[in-house]
């Protein structure tokens, strides 16, 4: 017999079927925020409003968050102290667990090299956010595509490799000179908030050298770049936003 809480999670315009039990069964969505914060804000503002599609009504999500001091974060990822971010960011995931968080999400690519093994620890359900952007890539029929982040995230041969062996992704890269101006527009002006015109032209110029170098597509990967710029700046270029895919495969999680 079908339930009545069946969600078709293979149209994510699917609403809920109606209705009058409550409280309504959804898994509850723990966000490991505050990397940063204008991220974190976005997800949970997107979380919401993608739940509230599929449910309808005055419904939305069940979701806690904890969020981090980003001068912490910015520390260790400058320093490469890893074992120390580790260690600082397991103590907020126990947090998230003791809330009753039924999927972990984390809000930063970056933090995904802490992330993996401290969840491959644990029992709770962690949907990584390079699973969800492969999973569109494969599914857009795109191989090669060029990949815009932090410099750990650009330099990151576990990251590559899992693109590459997951799903048949082979990453593009910036030149070093590029990677520094990228890494530096997120770091000084997209964390605070800053949106500048002369810092999208920029990105836009690297992309575009991306793609003379053979990239079918870019991977918008740092959870802020979204907000400089989108797939409307390059059209007929797919672009693959890590936020996006990740909010919409944590929603899947909530209400299969």
């Amino acid at each position: 017999m079908t339930s009545p809480f069946h969600v078709d999670i293979q149209n994510s315009k699917a609403p809920f079927m109606r209705s009058e039990k409550r409280p309504l069964p959804q898994k509850t969505i723990g966000v490991l925020g505050g990397m940063s914060n204008q991220a974190t804000s976005e997800y949970y503002r997107l979380l919401n409003r993608k739940l509230n599609d599929r449910l309808d009504g005055w419904d939305n999500g069940e979701i806690v968050i904890v969020s981090v001091n980003f001068g912490n974060i910015e520390y260790f990822v400058r320093n490469d102290r890893w074992d120390e971010a580790h260690a600082y960011l397991s103590d907020k995931v126990d947090r998230l667990e003791r809330a009753g968080a039924d999927v972990v999400i984390c809000v930063s690519n970056t933090m995904h090299r802490v992330m993996e093994p401290i969840m491959a620890e644990r029992t709770t359900p962690f949907i990584h956010i390079t699973d969800a952007t492969g999973n569109a890539i494969r599914k857009a029929g795109t191989s090669r595509v060029g990949l815009l982040g932090t410099m750990p995230v650009m330099k990151s041969p576990e990251l590559r490799g899992r693109y590459q062996e997951g799903f048949g992704v082979e990453i593009v890269t910036p030149t070093q000179a590029d990677m520094e101006i990228v890494d530096r527009i997120i770091f000084n002006e997209l964390v605070r908030g800053e949106l500048r015109t002369d810092s999208k032209r920029e990105y836009l110029r690297v992309v575009s050298e991306l793609r003379e170098r053979g990239a079918e597509g870019v991977i918008l990967g740092c959870t802020e770049i979204f907000l400089l710029m989108a797939q409307q700046d390059l059209p007929g270029f797919p672009v693959f936003d890590t936020t996006e895919l990740h909010v919409q495969a944590a929603v899947d999680f909530a209400l299969e």
